[in-house]
């Protein structure tokens, strides 16, 4: 993705600027709220009902409705991600309660992810603070620094297969069941433990009343492709030729969150499907913005409607860039790091 005159432009105002700015949406609408709320809970258990019903007549169908159940499931996990920002009510501990609520659905503690999140904000494109809450990124300089083996275990991780194949379903199926990261505080315990056990009594009475096709047909279909959507979208949200990363010590978080995350062009059904959350690059300028009012953002400021904006067709290009050059300041695939070292 090349940015061509969009960063320039956005500098007509210093991204610190920008934040006042984007407070003047911060408020969420307690309506709006629940009505969004409402439709994406609704269109959840519709079509987990659906699935239901038609299981024993016509497993395909059953499978087919959970895959598309997997855009309700992760629009349920865009509105648990603003509750953690409390962006999506206006009382904090009923924000809370309903991002544990959702948790269970996405197999994610609340209290441990929202941690981790919070330190994703505020650490994000800062190379002395990579590790927690991000796409793993070497640059090309310790890439070539590594052993052969350990280029090779790099590579694989990277691998899209890998990436958005396997991985997702090992982060939010068996690595969420414990608070890794967290490990050294009850809170978070408390917070895993707790959303497993729910988690498991809902499986119990799945399997109770219909047996195991549910969890094969319904449960595990929908919440798969849900997590390898999310991570893809947490991918291209930061991973693009013209990112912004930068040494801890001429890091600055407004022009990391500014030009170090991309607006995501989508269609308008995908975007409502995906909470918005392409318009990444204010999200995290101001992160308690509602999901619903960053388009309201994007039609009053044309500067951030211009800015960092990617296509689907870019996006699927992004996937081949996998090591940052800190000379040139882009995001590059193994081959041109290779060439570059020749």
């Amino acid at each position: 993705m090349t940015h061509e005159n969009d960063a320039s432009t956005a500098h007509t105002k210093n991204a610190r600027d920008w934040v006042k700015i984007l407070s003047e949406y911060r408020e969420p609408d307690t309506a709006r709220s629940s009505f969004e709320l409402a439709v994406t809970v609704g269109g959840f258990v519709l079509l987990w009902a659906l699935a239901w019903f038609f299981m024993a007549t016509s497993p395909l169908l059953t499978f087919v409705i959970s895959l598309c159940n997997a855009a309700f499931l992760l629009r349920l996990f865009i509105i648990q991600h603003d509750c953690g920002h409390s962006a999506f009510l206006k009382n904090r501990v009923l924000s809370d309660w309903l991002g544990r609520a959702l948790g269970i659905v996405t197999l994610t503690p609340y209290d441990v992810w929202r941690s981790s999140h919070a330190l994703h904000h505020s650490s994000s494109g800062n190379l002395g603070r990579r590790g927690m809450g991000d796409v793993h990124t070497l640059t090309v300089e310790e890439y070539q620094a590594k052993t052969p083996v350990q280029r090779l275990l790099y590579r694989l991780y990277r691998h899209p297969l890998v990436l958005f194949g396997l991985g997702p379903g090992y982060l939010f199926i068996l690595q969420n069941r414990l608070p890794l990261g967290f490990t050294g505080h009850a809170k978070y315990w408390v917070s895993s433990m707790g959303t497993n056990a729910v988690i498991f009594i809902a499986l119990a009475v799945m399997f109770y009343f219909g047996g195991v096709m549910p969890i094969l047909l319904i449960f595990l279909p929908s919440t798969l492709l849900a997590a390898s959507a999310g991570v893809w979208l947490f991918y291209v949200q930061h991973q693009f030729e013209d990112t912004h990363w930068e040494a801890e010590q001429d890091w600055d978080l407004h022009d990391a969150a500014l030009h170090g995350s991309s607006h995501y062009v989508l269609p308008s059904v995908l975007q409502w499907l995906s909470g918005n959350i392409g318009i990444h690059h204010v999200h995290h300028l101001y992160s308690r913005i509602p999901f619903y009012r960053l388009p309201e953002v994007l039609r009053d400021h044309d500067i951030l409607a211009s800015s960092n904006r990617m296509t689907i067709r870019q996006s699927l290009q992004s996937a081949r860039l996998h090591l940052w050059d800190e000379n040139r300041k882009k995001l590059v695939s193994f081959g041109q790091a290779k060439a570059q070292a020749a």
